[in-house]
């Protein structure tokens, strides 16, 4: 399914072509870059030593660099050596370990990690003299930055946590809605039949509720403890997040800014030689987001990979007006994009991913609820 211009495949890279990037110079980190920093189709972006407190949101422009910007905006600078709480309602600049020097053919976009998107973390990636968040484009050389802005939960940050990844492509890489049914028919990239993929995937809520307990998801808590985003199975749930229970009614009405941890109703699988992203829901069916962080590394949901049955998580935020949503109601979609060459490894394989074979999850800081 990959296409060529010459010698040189397009679509998105995988993991050993991310390598070459480092090693040929596109890429380079202010230090060595951790063991597991490089995902199948993704790398981990690293926070610097400082972070900037700033008064609002902004993009650069094309005039402008981010530290010129920085400038104007700038209330305090934090250090981040040692740790730092980011607090609620702020925004911060954080400058990041890596930097590029891309070739003219070579692109990127970024966005939050799964674990990041969980916790309400809201994250994006800025370049100098850029038109658009979490875009970087062709032929790009100078530094990252991540804009930070914690909506629910405190979090505890250091130099070094990772809480957005970039991927690269060259070329065109999405997949076409009649690739993508051939694609679905040798092998099923979502349960159930009579699916329209113009647009991608779609992708429904799930508000049946689990067998057992009729859990349908986790609404969050406010005021509350800090997260330490790099630490693992450390908070207890119920300190943080309410659960919900389906009692009868397969709806649920969305609070105006709350912030919800619901489930998609089918099973997902993205295949090897692909990767994924739930694309932002049309606002003119409903006045809700869905899922921050929305990139799917190739294997997710694969058998091969340990990951049959994997639902999609979805990070649910509903704006102005209470909203109601159904179950079996189409919250998004999944646009596939094809990979440049065959990946050496998948998400999941060895065990070593937290999300992999996931139903209704909340992110890895999370103790198991009973």
């Amino acid at each position: 399914m990959t296409a060529t211009d010459g010698t040189r495949p397009t679509g998105i890279f995988p993991a050993h072509m991310i390598r070459e990037l480092f090693a040929s110079g596109a890429a380079e980190s202010a230090r060595p870059l951790d063991a597991d920093q490089i995902q199948p189709a993704s790398l981990d972006l690293r926070l610097g030593d400082v972070a900037y407190r700033v008064r609002a949101s902004f993009l650069t422009g094309p005039e402008l660099t981010v530290e010129e910007k920085l400038q104007d905006l700038r209330l305090h600078t934090i250090p981040l050596t040692g740790g730092a709480v980011l607090e609620t309602g702020c925004v911060y600049i954080v400058p990041l370990m890596e930097r590029l020097a891309l070739p003219g053919d070579i692109a990127a976009a970024a966005n939050p990690k799964s674990s990041t998107g969980r916790l309400d973390v809201f994250t994006r990636v800025i370049a100098d003299r850029g038109r658009a968040f979490d875009t970087v484009p062709a032929g790009y050389s100078g530094p990252l930055y991540a804009e930070i802005s914690p909506r629910t939960f405190p979090v505890l940050v250091r130099a070094g946590s990772r809480l957005s990844q970039i991927r690269f492509r060259r070329g065109s890489a999405r997949i076409t809605e009649g690739d993508l049914a051939a694609l679905h028919r040798a092998m099923p990239l979502i349960d159930g039949a009579g699916h329209d993929f113009s647009g991608g995937v779609p992708v429904s809520i799930d508000l049946e509720g689990r067998p057992h307990d009729g859990l349908v998801g986790f609404r969050a808590k406010r005021h509350t403890a800090v997260i330490d985003v790099d630490a693992k199975n450390a908070c207890d749930v119920l300190d943080f997040w309410e659960p919900m229970t389906t009692r009868g009614s397969r709806s649920l009405v969305l609070d105006p800014n709350e912030f919800y941890i619901l489930v998609s109703r089918e099973a997902v699988c993205v295949p090897p030689e692909t990767a994924a992203e739930m694309v932002p829901f049309d606002p003119l069916v409903g006045e809700f987001r869905v899922h921050y962080a929305g990139f799917f590394d190739p294997g997710f949901g694969y058998d091969g990979a340990g990951g049959a049955g994997a639902r999609a998580v979805l990070e649910v935020r509903s704006h102005e007006v209470p909203f109601i949503v159904d179950h079996g109601q189409t919250v998004g979609r999944l646009v596939y994009e094809h990979l440049a060459e065959k990946p050496e490894a998948l998400y999941g394989e060895g065990g070593t991913s937290s999300y992999q074979g996931q139903a209704l999850k909340l992110s890895k800081h999370f103790r198991a609820l009973d």
